[in-house]
């Protein structure tokens, strides 16, 4: 018989086990701790279409998020 992976199903402990590993790898690596510092840079036409999009998006919607903080101080 050969030797076929034993499926673990939803929750593959497995799987999690690899991931987090390899993810713990590469945050501790050169190149993760470079990517952590650069991960919120945007250049200004980044952050236009980011805000286009959002706005776009907030027109779209149907009903405001309930646990969205809403500054009663401004008016629409």
């Amino acid at each position: 018989m050969g030797t076929t992976p034993r499926n673990e199903g939803e929750g593959n402990k497995t799987a999690d086990r690899n991931y987090r590993e390899a993810t713990r790898n590469f945050v501790q690596s050169e190149r993760g701790q470079e990517e952590i510092q650069h991960a919120g840079d945007v250049s200004s036409e980044e952050e236009q279409e980011i805000r286009s999009a959002e706005n776009k998006a907030k027109e779209r919607a149907k009903e405001h998020d309930p646990q969205e903080i809403r500054d009663s101080s401004k008016s629409s």
